[in-house]
């Protein structure tokens, strides 16, 4: 064989190969836009699904009306008890505050000691305690780290910050709420007299 001959059947093999080459790349390519598409078409499906079951469980809460929930916040399924016996044992007295007026560490201390506000209480036991407080840890607020413990209603950055632009009585005692929110031994905060509604 002559040396023309092998080097055109080599270029002829050069030529296959890179062609080849090119055919597999671009295979390879379009493997990869196939995947990158149907990626992010599983991504868009399940960004979907979710926000509408998130629309669903939003409206399902949205839909209890305003007058009917009488706290601040509706209060999930998981939390109702803690809250039903939260009211049994904190209303009979006085009338029980949103958990949202104290920090969550004005909670706690509540809860761990039995001496009230000078009256001494039957503490509350486990189970009962553990659904109160996790009704009250969820629902109250965070204490910042300079901040220290309010034990009262007047001393409470959450219970200023709920009243703006309100006068309050010094002190400031659990039954003056009656005065602004009549049906605050309720529990229903919302609804508000008639001077406070406009």
């Amino acid at each position: 064989m002559s040396i023309f001959v092998k080097r055109k059947s080599r270029d002829g093999e050069k030529r296959s190969l890179n062609s080849d080459s090119q055919a597999l790349r671009q295979s390879a390519e379009r493997e990869f836009k196939r995947q990158f598409f149907g990626l992010l078409l599983v991504i868009i499906t399940w960004s979907l699904a979710m926000g509408w079951l998130l629309a669903l469980v939003t409206n399902a809460q949205s839909a209890t009306p305003a007058a009917e929930i009488g706290t601040v916040d509706v209060v999930p399924a998981q939390y109702q008890l803690g809250q039903e016996l939260y009211l049994e044992n904190c209303s009979t007295c006085h009338i029980a505050l949103p958990p949202a007026v104290f920090p969550t560490q004005t909670w706690k201390n509540l809860l761990e000691d039995s001496q009230h506000y000078g009256t001494q209480l039957k503490p509350l036991v486990d189970p009962p305690r553990i659904l109160v407080w996790k009704y009250l840890s969820t629902f109250s607020r965070v204490k910042l780290n300079d901040e220290e413990i309010p034990y009262r209603l007047n001393n409470s950055r959450y219970f200023k910050a709920l009243h703006p632009g309100v006068k309050l009585p010094r002190p400031v005692v659990i039954g003056s709420c009656v005065s602004c929110h009549p049906s605050a031994s309720d529990y229903n905060f919302r609804r508000l007299s008639p001077e406070w509604e406009r």
